[in-house]
C-alpha cells in the first residue's frame, strides 16, 4: 500500500523532510546554545566584584576593551581639546545630553571623556568649559558604541559640534588626530554651567553580559525552530495517511480509479427528426 512513497513526486517530498528536520533541530540547538552562553556570562558577571571598585590602571594596560576590562577604572594624562555634545541621552528618566571632550595624550592619540550629563536640549546649550592645561583623569572604561547601543543616533544630520555615537570610527572623521577605540566616563562629574551641576554618567554593562531582550529572543527562536521541525513531521504523516486512504478506497471500489471512465446515467432519448418518412413536410405524423 505504501509503494507510492517510491514515486518521483514522493521522492521530492521525502528529501525535503529529511533535510528540513535536521536543519531545524540544528538551528534550534544553536539558538539554545546562544541563550545558555548569555545566562552563563550573566552568572559569571554577578560573581565578579564591581569593576569600578577595582584599582585603577593605566589606560594602555586595559586595552582592548572586553567583558573583563569594561567598567574598570582607567587612568590617562593629557590635555583637553575638542568638545562635542551627545544629544538624546536619558538619565534618571529625563532627556538630556552628554558633554564629551577629547583628551590628547602624550602618545598623540585622544581619549573620549564623558565629563557629565546635563538635562534639556543640546542645541544652543551652554556647558562648563573643560579644565585647561595638563590633567590626569580616572574614569570607568567603556567600549566604543555601535548602532545597537542604547541612545545612539546613527541617522546623522546633527548640528555641528554634536555626535550621535561615541566611537572611534565616528570621531576620527571629526578631529585631526587618532582616537582610542574606547572611552571613559568620569565617576564624579564637574560642576558649573548654566544648566546646573553636571551629573556623572554611570558605566554600562558590557554588551552580551546580561539577560537582556536578545537573550530571551534566542530562547524564543529556539522554540520556533523546534516547533517548525515538529510541524514538518506532522504534515508528512498527514500526507502519507491521506494518500494511503485514497489508494485503499480505490482498491475497494469506493472511488473510481479513473473519473473519466465512471459509468454514466441512463441516456436521454434522441430527438425525432422532423423529416422522418413517418411525418409530412409540416412535421405532422402520417396516419
Amino acid at each position: 500500500m505504501y509503494r507510492f512513497l517510491l514515486t518521483p513526486r514522493w521522492w521530492g517530498i521525502n528529501l525535503f523532510v529529511v533535510l528540513a528536520i535536521p536543519f531545524c533541530v540544528f538551528m534550534g540547538t544553536w539558538q539554545l546554545g546562544r541563550f545558555e552562553d548569555r545566562v552563563q556570562s550573566h552568572e559569571q558577571a554577578e560573581k565578579q566584584p564591581d569593576p569600578s571598585t577595582r584599582a585603577a590602571k593605566p589606560l594602555d594596560e586595559l586595552l582592548p576593551v572586553d567583558k573583563v576590562t569594561s567598567g574598570r577604572p582607567a587612568v590617562a594624562t593629557g590635555t583637553y581639546a575638542d568638545q562635542f555634545l551627545v544629544p538624546g541621552r536619558e538619565l534618571d528618566d529625563r532627556q538630556g545630553f552628554y558633554v564629551l571632550n577629547m583628551l590628547r595624550t602624550d602618545s598623540g592619540k585622544a581619549l573620549p571623556v564623558v565629563r557629565g550629563w546635563l538635562p534639556g536640549s543640546a542645541t544652543g546649550a551652554r556647558v562648563p568649559a573643560a579644565p585647561e592645561g595638563e590633567v590626569t583623569v580616572t574614569g570607568d572604561l567603556q567600549a566604543s558604541e555601535n548602532p545597537r547601543s542604547d541612545g545612539v543616533n546613527a541617522r546623522g544630520g546633527l548640528p555641528g559640534g554634536q555626535v550621535g555615537m561615541i566611537s572611534a570610527a565616528t570621531l576620527v572623521n571629526l578631529v585631526p588626530y587618532d582616537v582610542y577605540d574606547a572611552w571613559v566616563t568620569l565617576p564624579e562629574a564637574e560642576a558649573g554651567g548654566t544648566g546646573g551641576a553636571m551629573k556623572p554618567v554611570p558605566a554600562a554593562a558590557p554588551e552580551g553580559s546580561g539577560l537582556d531582550l536578545k537573550a530571551f529572543q534566542n530562547l524564543g527562536y529556539t522554540g520556533e525552530w523546534f516547533v517548525f521541525a515538529g510541524f514538518v513531521l506532522f504534515m508528512w504523516f498527514r500526507l502519507v495517511r491521506r494518500e494511503a486512504e485514497a489508494l485503499r478506497d480505490i482498491e475497494l471500489g469506493l472511488v473510481p480509479e479513473d473519473p473519466a471512465a465512471a459509468p454514466e446515467g441512463p441516456a436521454a432519448p434522441a430527438p425525432e427528426d422532423p423529416a422522418s418518412p413517418d411525418r409530412d413536410v409540416a412535421g405532422t405524423p402520417v396516419r
